[in-house]
């Protein structure tokens, strides 16, 4: 185990539990349209920004960087930026090439929305076997932070010191404060995907959308062994969800 200054970022589609029901079409189909729009954020994200894991219609990433690194720090606020126009872009795509389906996954792809989540702080990294599973009051709080009371369904969530890492114009942001269980009141910001800095290397680093979905382009970022437990807690994650 290993302790390390690093920005986590959760990544979480929200939107498609209501519509669905107990059928094995739209249940095989929300699998496989989550699965696509997963990839179209995550194959946004570039090193040293990293996938640590999957998690039902989320992502959890991290970037290690020194403590006062403004540049590292707004190189996530910007990768962050990148996978909201990616998102549309494959969420547009799907929903053409699914149109002459009827069921509730594919009827709803336009319900879906993503938001983003933010932290900085002190974490551990514990090396389990492949897998790498990440520690500290950091992770627990920027989990409990997805359930919040945001009244927006697109948004980035970003605690107080993430902002003032990279940087932020505070002036462009939105003063928010939540009380979390068991931590305390969160002094937060909120923005929209444009208020954050530019990605590295172009406006917007645009989505490929080609032609078909390239679905799990993603896989490369992960060992064998969690690209199928992924699919695996995925589908039990879609029933739990919806049939609970």
């Amino acid at each position: 185990m290993r302790i390390t200054h690093a920005y986590l970022v959760v990544v979480d589609i929200s939107g498609y539990t209501r519509f669905i029901t107990n059928r094995s079409l739209a249940l095989a189909h929300a699998e496989q349209i989550i699965s696509d729009l997963i990839t179209s954020v995550i194959d946004r994200s570039s090193y040293p920004m990293v996938l640590n894991k999957l998690e039902g219609d989320a992502a959890l990433l991290y970037r290690e960087l020194q403590p006062g690194d403004v540049g590292a720090a707004r190189d996530v606020m910007g990768q962050v930026r990148s996978f909201f126009p990616a998102f549309r872009a494959r969420m547009e795509l799907t929903r053409s090439l699914r149109s002459n389906c009827n069921c509730e996954a594919c009827s709803n792809i336009a319900g879906l929305a993503l938001k983003a989540f933010v932290h900085v702080g002190e974490i551990a990294i514990k090396q389990i076997r492949q897998f790498e599973e990440l520690a500290g009051e950091p992770v627990i709080l920027l989990h409990r932070l997805m359930k919040n009371h945001v009244p927006t369904r697109e948004y980035v969530l970003l605690t107080a010191g993430a902002a003032s890492g990279a940087e932020l114009d505070e002036t462009h942001l939105r003063a928010h404060v939540e009380e979390v269980a068991d931590i305390g009141a969160q002094q937060l910001w909120i923005a929209v995907p444009e208020d954050l800095p530019e990605p590295a290397g172009g406006s917007e680093r645009a989505a490929r959308t080609g032609s078909q979905p390239q679905r799990l382009k993603f896989y490369h970022h992960l060992p064998d062994a969690q690209r199928f437990s992924w699919l695996r807690d995925l589908r039990g994650w879609l029933r739990m969800k919806l049939f609970t």
